[in-house]
């Protein structure tokens, strides 16, 4: 299985623009015999880095609502159809997307952080919406819920292939992790902001403790990315001019990087993957497998999708 890590700057907070450069990418990737082709973390219409690049937790703060006002206008409705171009697309071209985006509530007030799993086949199989945003995060995302923690049978030529994706920080989390496991994937899904030092290390651990090939995509953020007009840009750029730098790896299920990205650098990455690796590796650890212990350690996972009200009419 040839697998894609596409580390882009988003067109910042432009739901349309940078669902134009995801179609590009899918095709470059598809043209380079990629069969899934991973994007980062709520790459559409982009991270809210200001989060953490200004005084977001300012309260009342009349540039702080206008930035979370055009952050809604550009989160993805995926009822209303935002995503149909990527799923055609996704299909004409024969490979399986997950992609990261920020999705708009029912309610139209708040915005989950979303890793869709499209297929091109069945078309979205799945929209994992993060259990719980990281630090400055917590000012700009709702908690998701379990309805995601799914993974998705891949068809490659005769054979398929087990794939789980997570967001973020939700890779360090031991009982999330230990709910993708139990499915048997052999290809785990990573997304990041963009920063070598949060997803490196993680990556590789993964890798090894699942047993599992691991595509770790982040994006790249510049000033050069985001609209003058853009209300809190000129708080950002008191912290830099850069503001995610990539750091997109692939690594093996014994822990080996396959390929890396170079840092603050737009470029999509490849690797081919050997399936036979994973059940090799599987030989001394597999952990939901011969070295679990069900009889004393169980999990429960809650897979319902959670709604803030239910109407009976």
């Amino acid at each position: 299985m040839r697998v894609a890590a596409a580390q882009l700057a988003p067109v910042f907070m432009n739901r349309e623009a940078t669902l134009d450069k995801v179609l590009d990418a899918l095709g470059e990737a598809a043209a380079n015999g990629a069969e899934l082709v991973a994007f980062p973390e709520t790459f559409v219409p982009g991270y809210p880095s200001w989060a953490d690049f200004s005084d977001a937790s300012t309260f009342n703060d009349a540039d702080q609502k206008a930035a979370y006002a055009v952050y809604l206008d550009n989160a993805v409705d995926i009822a209303r159809g935002d995503l149909d171009t990527v799923v055609a697309v996704a299909s004409q071209l024969g490979v399986f997307v997950y992609l990261g985006v920020a999705e708009r509530s029912a309610s139209g007030g708040s915005i989950y952080c979303s890793l869709v799993a499209i297929d091109p086949i069945a078309g979205i199989v799945s929209v994992h919406r993060k259990l719980k945003p990281t630090y400055g995060e917590r000012m700009m995302w709702a908690d998701g819920d379990g309805n995601g923690l799914r993974v998705h049978d891949v068809i490659t030529g005769d054979d398929s292939v087990r794939v789980s994706g997570l967001n973020c920080w939700e890779n360090w989390m031991p009982l999330t992790r230990a709910a993708m496991w139990a499915q048997g994937p052999q290809v785990h899904v990573a997304t990041w902001p963009g920063s070598p030092e949060t997803s490196g290390e993680i990556s590789r651990f993964v890798a090894r403790e699942g047993r599992v090939f691991v595509v770790s995509v982040g994006a790249v953020l510049r000033e050069a990315d985001i609209a003058d007009d853009f209300p809190v840009l000129p708080q950002m750029l008191e912290f830099g001019n850069r503001w995610a730098s990539g750091g997109s790896i692939i690594v093996g299920p014994d822990g080996v990087t396959i390929a890396e990205a170079d840092k603050h650098a737009e470029t999509i990455i490849y690797a081919d993957l050997d399936l036979g690796l994973v059940r090799a590796e599987r030989q001394n650890f597999d952990p939901a497998g011969h070295y679990s212990r069900p009889d004393v350690l169980q999990l429960s996972v809650d897979r319902s999708r959670r709604g803030t009200v239910t109407f009976t009419d």
